[in-house]
């Protein structure tokens, strides 16, 4: 079993731990000192179908150097204002084939990321290769 917890610390910020015992702030006030909960879940993919991808690529002895993922989300106008489109944008430096990363990345989205399986249920997710120098 995993768990988590938010400790309301001082103003809108709250000191979050998990499971794995490590801490992070979160700020949901207007001027933010902190990533707000909602940034926090987009990192979550973002960790989530970048670490896919690297597992990938290594099994397929694929030469990247380098793996960016980063996102781009709309959400909901009302309340819950849950994500309803992100689109995710995959940089992979080395010589790498592109199908490989192809491959790499529509596995991660139908088969391991937990995270992007869970943002399905309100978001369409779309995503991008950029294959780049270094």
């Amino acid at each position: 079993m995993i768990s988590a917890r938010a400790v309301w610390s001082d103003s809108e910020r709250y000191v979050g731990d998990a499971s794995s015992h490590h801490a992070l702030v979160m700020d949901t006030a207007p001027e933010k000192t902190a990533n707000t909960p909602m940034e926090l879940v987009l990192i979550g993919l973002c960790g989530c179908t970048a670490s896919d991808v690297v597992g990938i690529l290594r099994k397929k002895r694929e030469p990247f150097t380098r793996l960016e993922v980063n996102a781009e989300a709309e959400r909901a106008a009302g309340h819950p204002a849950v994500y309803t489109e992100i689109r995710l944008i995959y940089r992979v430096g080395g010589r790498v084939s592109r199908k490989a990363v192809e491959d790499a990345v529509r596995l991660s989205k139908e088969k391991y990321c937990s995270v992007s399986a869970m943002l399905e249920k309100t978001a369409t997710i779309t995503s991008e290769i950029e294959l780049v120098d270094g």
